[in-house]
């Protein structure tokens, strides 16, 4: 069974679980799972594309506008996958989905009026991975680690964070990888905000360059930082601590725990390591797939682990964090994100040795 096939074969399931005769599809997230990897947008930030997906007891339709049906048919090669390309001009408005829908009780992937909620499950399919999916991940994740690499090793004091989001930007999008979030800290910044969004502000030296990558819809996280000269005693100890708290997610991760499960132990390292409130201020992560997160890890999550997950756990401390993609496999966990010849710092954990990306010192 190809992938298509398997994944028509889960939504099917879907709809008979949830008694149901139809579900619309209208998130980007959504649409590239159900195509395998098709873009359905235009401006990258949005949540739902120019494109919809409808599956009714009838056919399977793509629904878009005469501008964008071409490229979906020539370049995404949709109309062969096996989607009817349903059109409207662009400039009218018509409710194909009543057109095509209107008698079936219907599920969508958010609100749409009439239309049960399916969200949940909806993330539910897109985070168990099959193993197209999870090939497509490796690959995603050596882009993002080398395009990081690239950025941050041109990184100099003096730059703006613009020109260095711009660096990561550029070392992104070459590799065919669009930096959806794209995250630069420089200095004092580090230490005063979470999502750093970059600003004008110049370079002395400390630098953070936070990269979630998107490709085949699928979305890799990954964090570096760098530092000109030596580490204070300060910033050494957390970079320490955040390192045995990000090895500790690491580790936890697992088939058949529960994010709460892996959400608490690490929360106690936190308290170990002597930093017991600074998982209050930033999430700590979660499964990720098609969207940077599909659920977050938080206290008494019941969501399970599983094999074929990927995980970007993101622990910090005020003034370091530590983050890289994992995939969860039947035997261990393998890390999608490393970069060779980056520095690192051993931890042990449930006597296993992990390397965590340490802070790059240029002397």
């Amino acid at each position: 069974m190809s992938e298509f096939e398997l994944k028509q074969k889960q939504i099917q399931a879907l709809l008979a679980k949830k008694k149901l005769e139809a579900i619309l599809l209208r998130r980007v997230s959504s649409f590239a799972w159900a195509t395998c990897g098709a873009s359905s947008y235009i401006n990258s930030a949005v949540t739902e594309g120019t494109a919809s997906l409808l599956v009714t007891p009838k056919g399977r339709y793509l629904m878009t506008t005469n501008i964008e049906a071409p490229r979906f048919d020539k370049e995404e090669g949709l109309a062969k996958q096996g989607w009817e390309i349903k059109t409207s001009r662009w400039h009218e408005s018509v409710d194909l989905v009543a057109g095509l829908a209107g008698a079936y009780k219907l599920g969508a992937d958010g609100y749409y009026p009439g239309a049960v909620d399916v969200s949940g499950e909806m993330a539910d399919l897109r985070i168990n991975l099959g193993p197209e999916e999870q090939d497509r991940f490796r690959s995603l994740s050596a882009l993002c680690a080398e395009a990081m690499n690239e950025a941050i090793r041109l990184v100099h004091p003096g730059q703006t964070e613009y020109e260095i989001a711009g660096l990561l930007s550029q070392a992104s999008e070459k590799r065919g990888v669009q930096a959806i979030v794209n995250l630069i800290a420089s200095d004092e910044r580090i230490f005063a905000f979470r999502h750093p969004l970059p600003t004008g502000k110049k370079l002395a030296k400390y630098a953070m360059l936070v990269l979630c990558g998107r490709r085949w819809g699928l979305v890799c996280s990954i964090t570096r930082l760098v530092h000109f000269g030596r580490l204070s005693e300060e910033l050494r100890r957390k970079q320490a601590a955040v390192a045995q708290i990000d090895a500790t997610f690491l580790a936890a991760t697992r088939p058949g725990k529960t994010l709460g499960e892996v959400f608490e132990r690490a929360a106690r390292v936190y308290a170990e390591t002597g930093f017991a409130d600074e998982w209050q201020l930033h999430h700590q992560g979660g499964p990720a797939a098609y969207e940077p997160r599909e659920i977050l890890g938080t206290p008494g999550e019941s969501y399970m682990v599983q094999a074929g997950q990927a995980y970007a756990w993101n622990p910090s401390i005020t003034g370091t964090k530590s983050e890289d993609t994992i995939l969860v496999g039947e035997k261990g966990n393998e890390n999608m994100t490393v970069i060779p010849g980056w520095p690192v710092v051993k931890v042990s954990v449930d006597q296993q040795i992990y390397e965590r990306p340490a802070i790059l010192e240029v002397v």
